[in-house]
């Protein structure tokens, strides 16, 4: 059953992502990625208000917490999740793991990014 809800939540997730994409192409244009921007942020903050509820109001089962967190954030947008581990991180008093994970993930992603499109380019 909780593979049913990751699976339903990330497909409302995803459908979302992509309604948002369109949305601010035509909104805001191409020149810069609007649409990442306001996917990250966004999946960011309903997080923070998930998260915080669950952990201060306690509330709604494993099965609802599978759904909106892994699921429909999580096809939403991962940037949300990576946000919850940073803050989790700096809250247990873990700078230099914050800053190692903050910063390892971001510049490691970018460069795998960069690894794979050479990759590519090399193999073709």
């Amino acid at each position: 059953m909780n593979y049913v809800l990751i699976f339903i939540g990330g497909g409302l997730g995803s459908s979302l992502r992509h309604t948002i994409n369109v949305a601010s192409a035509r909104a805001f244009g191409t020149d810069f990625p609007y649409h990442t921007f306001i996917i990250n942020i966004t999946g960011s903050i309903i997080m923070g208000l998930v998260a915080g509820y669950l952990a201060f109001k306690g509330g709604p089962s494993q099965h609802w917490r599978l759904f909106l967190m892994t699921g429909v954030l999580g096809g939403y947008t991962t940037f949300s999740a990576f946000s919850l581990d940073a803050a989790l991180l700096y809250e247990r008093g873990q700078i230099a793991l914050t800053l190692i994970y903050v910063l390892g993930s971001v510049v490691l992603s970018i460069a795998g990014l960069f690894a794979g499109l050479a990759l590519v380019r090399h193999l073709t």
